[in-house]
This record gives structure tokens, sequence and C-alpha cells, in this order.
């Protein structure tokens, strides 16, 4: 159910999304107009903006300690960033594509657009371990930006209209999110105009979702379906 609607830079590829001291973070991607922001709710204002190096395309972002960390896609080098001023403050890499990130301040979560999602060192952001989501036995794939919801991973799944909440510890999908409905056919320009970004406010217990050039940031609750 929508509570409320604010709006939304359609400029904006977005990639990752957080709440962190009720300001709004995103990232937004494509080769030459990727970013990292800070972004008044209420308005869509951005009130401050680091534009990423033309050579990467940037991807997901998360809240660690008191920085930002934020991933390129296929450039294996994620960056971390000074989150007052959000310049870069040094780099990491790994292996294969960077998708979504997420933190839940004692682990940081990654995805690589497989059923894979990686666990990362919050200090080093060397790999620790990876769990394998699914659901019904079956693998999800294409788990792109993450979101720590009181004690699961929220996760979209690219090209779809769901979100799947995901046990950090087995990997199962506990329960699925569907927003087919919510983006108007007319903010379709491209194919790539999909539903991805997921906020958690958790000092106020609010939940915000958009998508790739969508006008308009949703503030929803989550109603379960009647069966």
């Amino acid at each position: 159910m929508v509570k409320h609607a604010y709006p939304h830079d359609t400029k904006a590829f977005t990639q990752g999304l957080f709440i962190k001291d009720g300001a709004l973070y995103e990232s937004t991607g494509m080769k030459g107009q990727s970013t990292i922001r800070r972004v008044q709710l209420e308005t869509g204002r951005v009130l401050q903006k680091l534009d990423l190096a033309p050579e990467f395309f940037g991807e997901g972002i998360a809240p660690v300690g008191n920085d930002i960390v934020s991933l390129t896609w296929q450039s294996k080098v994620g960056f971390v960033h000074d989150a007052k001023t959000l310049k870069v403050k040094r780099k990491f890499t790994y292996e294969g594509e960077g998708w979504g990130l997420a933190s839940n301040g004692t682990q940081v979560f990654m995805s690589d657009g497989t059923p894979a999602i990686r666990l990362l060192d919050p200090k080093t952001l060397k790999e620790t371990k990876r769990i394998q989501v699914s659901a019904g036995g079956k693998p999800v794939p294409n788990l792109n930006e993450l979101e720590w919801v009181e004690g699961q991973l929220f996760a979209n799944v690219w090209g779809t209209n769901v979100i799947a909440r995901i046990d950090p510890v087995s990997g199962n999908v506990v329960g699925w999110i569907d927003l087919t409905g919510l983006q108007d056919p007319a903010w379709k320009a491209g194919p790539d105009d999909v539903l991805n970004g997921i906020a958690w406010d958790a000092s106020r217990r609010r939940l915000f979702v958009t998508g790739k050039h969508w006008p308009k940031l949703f503030e929803i609750e989550l109603v379960e379906r009647k069966r």
C-alpha cells in the first residue's frame, strides 16, 4: 500500500538507496553519469553530489561505519567515501561484477547478479563467505539492490516487480513483496527503467522504493495478501 509519493529525479539511473540520519542517499549508474548523492527526501532536490570518473558504471551503496561504500559494475573496484563530503577515501577490489550493497552494522552484503550474496568484512571489505539464495529449492538469480530490514535482506530482482525477503543465514526466500502496478507504464521510456531502489528508515520504521528514471519515490506499507 502506498502511503506517500515524493518527487524523484528522472535523470537518475537508480542503483542504490539508503537513509542515514534522516537523509536519503542514492547512487546512480551509466558511464559518464554515475553519481553518489545526498537528496532531500520530501522534495527530491539533490543537496550534494559526487560524480564518479567517466570510466566507472556506478552500482550499489551502503553506509558502513562512518563511511559510505559504493560498488562499480564491471570494473572490479569499489570506493570508500567520507559520509560528510562524499569524497573518495580509498579503493578496494573484488572479483566479478558489483550490483547491490547493504549493511547491518556488523556485516556487509553484496550481490553480483547471480543467486549468490557475498558477505564482506566491514573493515577490510574482503569477502568472508557466500550464501546461495533460493525459493522453494530453486536458485533466485538477478539479485540486485539490497537493503537490511529488521533482520532480513530485501533484494530487488532485476527486471521484475518483486522484492525478495531473504533469511541472511540460510539464504531462503521467506516472502515476496509484489509491487506490480506501482510503475505507471508512461514512465518506462526504455527497457531498463525498472523497479530498483529500497531504503529502510529504521528510526521511523518507514520503507521506501523507487525505480530507474522514475519520477516518484514511494513510501509503502506492506500488507499481507489475502489468500
